[in-house]
């Protein structure tokens, strides 16, 4: 596992620790963002395509790639572009014994990947994030994670204009705003009235954080928080998605 690396939020000088998310390289090798030690994070007020990706370079086979911008979310609701190393220019091919260089194939093969230390196995196994390409799989990626708690049965809402609920499941709705703007007030509490309703527990998921009458409410109402980056995985921002990851699925107590 990727060691953690602070992050200080630009709205409330909060320091986070925030651990560098790892992907498997086409190779077969983990490769995890090298994040920039000291570097100066940036609040994300409106997404764009070309700055949530960025260039990383495997260490391993050599290859470059696009992959998710790290992202990090404050307890205050601001969600930061965490910046990276960038990406060093590809080493050149070593020669031949007769001064040739080796064709394609033999430059670019990959090398064996390391083996991961083998430790004990945790109680819950290794959330499998679902990499967040359109508002399609902001929802997806929500539902995993919820599964992941130990909702099993959780499922797409047939009606959500109507009824404001993405998921639901037994115990619990879900509200999935995978717009650019700052989820509202409004959406917390309509999450609130439909949890009450169905006596489950009520959910938010946002991709660009929450204003801050929202968090506020959100914390008067006791409704968990999560925000989102493109590798879908959610991060807790307040007390009650902290509760409920420990909870799970399970009655508290």
């Amino acid at each position: 596992m990727a060691d953690s690396v602070p992050v200080r939020c630009p709205t409330c000088r909060r320091e986070n620790a925030f651990t560098p998310p790892t992907f498997p390289c086409a190779c077969g090798a983990p490769l995890t963002l090298p994040v920039l030690r000291g570097g100066v994070p940036i609040e994300i007020l409106h997404r764009t395509w070309e700055a949530s990706w960025v260039a990383v370079r495997c260490e391993v086979c050599g290859r470059q790639d696009a992959w998710p911008a790290p992202e990090s979310g404050c307890a205050c609701g601001t969600v930061v572009r965490v910046p990276i190393t960038p990406a060093p220019a590809a080493p050149p091919a070593p020669e031949s014994p007769a001064g040739e260089r080796p064709g394609p194939a033999a430059a670019t093969r990959p090398q064996p990947a390391p083996r991961p230390a083998v430790g004990p196995p945790p109680e819950r196994p290794v959330f499998r994030p679902v990499t967040i390409r359109t508002a399609r799989d902001c929802i997806t990626a929500a539902a995993q994670y919820l599964k992941w708690l130990g909702f099993s049965d959780v499922a797409r809402a047939q009606e959500r204009t109507a009824a404001g609920v993405d998921l639901r499941g037994t115990g619990v709705v879900a509200q999935v705003d995978p717009t650019t703007r700052a989820t509202a007030l409004r959406d917390i509490e309509c999450v609130w009235l439909n949890g009450l309703s169905d006596s489950a527990v009520p959910v938010s998921f946002s991709l660009a954080g929450y204003a801050r009458d929202a968090r506020s409410r959100a914390d008067e109402l006791h409704v968990p928080l999560f925000v989102m980056d493109l590798t879908g995985t959610p991060q807790p921002v307040n007390d009650a998605a902290d509760e409920l990851i420990s909870n799970g699925g399970r009655p508290p107590g």
